[in-house]
């Protein structure tokens, strides 16, 4: 997860700190989606922002309620939940796909090196890292080139009901011009969420919000492959 939706509850939820690559393969990105106004919602201790701002054209922000921890303490706990992640990780490795991280030392480096390059940046530029929580954000309507949120809506469906999820997806529907995408279409067990997503989708469509299901070119979690795309 990315996020969590009680700041001061963060023992309840991983933080993660997925890479940029891991980002380019979830979203399906291409150079083209890679400009512009890009935001990652939850951000969570991603080091895909502070990569993302390296490239020409990109204005990336990201957006978490764990922001409001003080920044040098924020970056030392990212760091270390890298650790937890992977022990996590490894409790469950039957549940996963190692291609894409080798395995699970791998998928410990990479998470360690973005978490880093997170903790950098958090510091450096504070200014990229809002504080702010799902489903009210802080931008204006159609702010955003392009909208990616990972592993909370969907992930958490035992703790985030259809209502949380709706206004979610269309909060990020608002404040973008571009699509939103939306990655896994998961639980954090694996489970499919077929009658969520399908619901979802029928309410989305009466608000005359266009949606499809989009396989793309990543896969950790054993059949979590798909997106969901808003237009």
């Amino acid at each position: 997860m990315n996020a969590q939706p009680d700041p001061d509850n963060v023992g309840d939820y991983l933080i993660s700190s997925r890479s940029f690559t891991e980002y380019r393969a979830m979203f399906a990105l291409t150079e083209s989606d890679l400009r512009g106004d890009i935001l990652d919602c939850p951000g969570g201790g991603s080091g895909f922002t502070a990569e993302v701002a390296n490239l020409s054209g990109a204005r990336p922000i990201a957006v978490d309620p764990m922001y409001a921890t003080p920044h040098h303490e924020l970056a030392a706990l990212v760091l270390a939940e890298t650790d937890r992640g992977n022990a996590h990780t490894i409790a469950g490795a039957h549940r996963y796909v190692w291609d894409f991280h080798g395995d699970a030392d791998g998928h410990h480096r990479i998470r360690r090196v973005s978490a880093e390059l997170f903790g950098a940046d958090l510091i450096a530029n504070p200014d990229r890292y809002v504080t702010a929580a799902l489903p009210s954000l802080p931008f204006a309507d159609r702010q955003f080139d392009l909208v990616l949120s990972s592993h909370f809506l969907f992930t958490y469906a035992d703790r985030l009901d259809h209502d949380f999820h709706l206004r979610a997806l269309t909060e990020l529907h608002r404040v973008a011009r571009g699509e939103v995408r939306v990655f896994p279409l998961l639980d954090q067990a694996g489970r499919s969420l077929e009658p969520l997503i399908q619901g979802l989708r029928a309410e989305l469509a009466a608000a005359a919000i266009d949606t499809e299901i989009t396989t793309v070119p990543y896969e950790f979690q054993r059949g979590g492959n798909e997106m969901l795309v808003l237009h």
